[in-house]
């Protein structure tokens, strides 16, 4: 029941990562204007992502336009760009590979090996997820920083860290701890079905050694007879 409960939080978590790493690659606002400066009077708010850059300015709706080119992103952002795609595709593979897993599906038959196997590799694969994840946000968090703190940027092109970053950071470890449960619930049913299967084998040998131990020969059967015999 425990192993159970455990898989099911582990399914949630990674779901929750799964969403929470397509929201990341979407949003807008991975770098965001910084009010600093002669920028605190500014009446426009401009937000860069990894496919499209928005700008909304007060009393006015925003106005997003996609990049017409790759070539139009910072290193960074290009980087960023296919490790999220291949996070969001790893995110949602894990999620396919733990449905299989769970206790509840019945698809994959009944073998608890073969599903703690399923779950062990859901795992792993929800953990790599989380380290993709983590490395792009990290990376643009760390050249905003840098920039921020450069006297030779100009205050206009500074920029701080957007909401991106903060929901990348808190679904990286989302993705890592689902993954960490999936590998724990599985290197457990491992244990636990070993122990199982020892102490019947561990009896069965004792009931031997005893049954061997009461029961004489029939050599020494033959020899009782014989002596019986010559008396």
């Amino acid at each position: 029941m425990a192993t159970y409960a455990l898989q099911i939080a582990g399914l949630v978590l990674g779901g929750v990562g799964m969403v929470g790493t397509l929201a990341v690659t979407i949003m807008p606002q991975w770098r965001v204007s910084a009010f600093i400066g002669s920028n605190i009077v500014v009446f426009e708010n401009f937000w860069e992502g990894l496919w499209m850059n928005c700008v909304r300015q007060a009393n006015i709706r925003m106005q997003c336009k996609v990049y017409d080119s790759l070539l139009a992103l910072s290193p960074d952002l290009q980087a960023s760009r296919g490790l999220m795609c291949a996070a969001s595709v790893l995110s949602f593979l894990a999620f396919m590979t733990a449905v299989l897993g769970m206790k509840c599906t019945r698809c994959t038959g009944d073998d608890e090996k073969i599903k703690g196997h399923i779950l062990l590799t859901a795992g792993i694969i929800f953990i790599v997820t989380g380290i993709l994840v983590l490395i792009p946000v990290s990376w643009v968090a760390n050249s905003i920083i840098r920039e921020f703190y450069n006297p030779i940027v100009e205050t206009a092109q500074k920029h701080e860290l957007g909401d991106a970053l903060y929901i990348g950071w808190t679904t990286a470890l989302v993705l890592i701890a689902g993954g960490a449960l999936f590998c724990c619930v599985s290197c457990y049913s491992e244990k636990s079905r070993s122990y199982r299967y020892s102490i019947p084998s561990h009896r069965t040998a004792q009931k031997s050694y005893h049954m061997e131990k009461k029961s004489p020969s029939v050599y020494s059967r033959r020899q009782d007879m014989s002596f019986s015999v010559e008396t």
